[in-house]
């Protein structure tokens, strides 16, 4: 769905349900938050789902991860931060960091492990 507040403003929604869209783009500038499927697995696994999700989103919005400009990553557990950044390091292209920031946050569901904001350039 697309939204027109003027020629210039188009604000761009996928994957848009009553309550949140997937992903949201607004003047070359991408906005959207990954959660792990599988809800029993380790944060290595729920890390690695959540940054292929993201990759995936990026892609298809024709972006990618070396134009990640925001990444908040919340933790259910802090005790998993030094798991999480190992597979984040291996993800992220070098030289690409973003600005980041991790939270430790009780999640919405239990069995989730982490959960990502990004926002990238398009």
């Amino acid at each position: 769905m697309t939204f027109k507040t003027n020629s210039t403003m188009t604000i761009e929604r996928r994957g848009t349900t009553a309550r949140y869209s997937d992903l949201v783009a607004h003047a070359g500038t991408l906005y959207l938050v990954e959660v792990p499927t599988s809800l029993e697995a380790d944060i290595a696994t729920q890390t690695r789902e959540v940054l292929a999700s993201i990759e995936t989103q990026l892609t298809a919005a024709g972006s990618n991860k070396s134009r990640l400009l925001l990444v908040t990553i919340y933790l259910r557990n802090m005790a998993d931060y030094d798991a999480m950044n190992a597979i984040w390091d291996a993800w992220l292209p070098s030289g690409t960091a973003p600005v980041r920031a991790c939270i430790e946050a009780r999640l919405v569901h239990p069995g989730y492990g982490v959960e990502m904001v990004v926002t990238a350039a398009r």
